[in-house]
């Protein structure tokens, strides 16, 4: 029984010995901390919610060795950035820059915000004129009182 449970687990643990890593040499320590900081920028079109530095797709490795060759040949930040929008859209980027496009994605979270406290807002000063009772009328006042004097009168009678 032993066996079989030792054998049943080793089958679920990963292997992870047949996943490739590549590694890069970089002319300088200032484009290697550049091409850490843009395979976490970079989205993998595959994964689609992984950077290309934690994909192990075919496409994440091509596009870390795209990168890698572009830091070599001397483009910023933003050109590769662009280059990259260019041939696999703004959904390649985990942080998009704000244009007609994505403006709701960047202020959809403070529109919601927003309404739900105008929402909020109503709903608590519908519910405060709905708790405060009105003033009594002339009428009602009268009935009160003569409903007062009744009930009097009775208390004094049975003391």
């Amino acid at each position: 029984m032993g066996r079989w449970l030792l054998v049943c687990s080793l089958c679920a643990v990963p292997l992870a010995a047949h996943s490739v890593i590549e590694t890069y040499e970089f002319s300088d320590l200032h484009l290697e901390r550049r091409y850490h900081s843009l395979s976490d920028e970079l989205r993998c079109p595959k994964c689609q919610n992984q950077t290309i530095a934690d994909s192990n797709a075919p496409i994440a490795k091509d596009l870390r060795f795209l990168l890698h060759e572009q830091l070599e040949s001397g483009a910023s930040d933003d050109e590769i950035l662009s280059f990259m929008v260019a041939r696999y859209g703004e959904f390649v980027r985990y942080r998009p820059g704000l244009d007609s496009n994505t403006a709701l994605l960047w202020y959809g979270p403070l529109l919601l915000t927003l309404v739900t406290l105008a929402a909020l807002a109503v709903h608590l000063r519908g519910r405060h004129k709905a708790i405060a009772p009105a003033d009594p009328t002339e009428a009602e006042r009268e009935a009160l009182r003569a409903q007062l004097a009744k009930n009097s009168g009775e208390q004094e009678r049975q003391s």
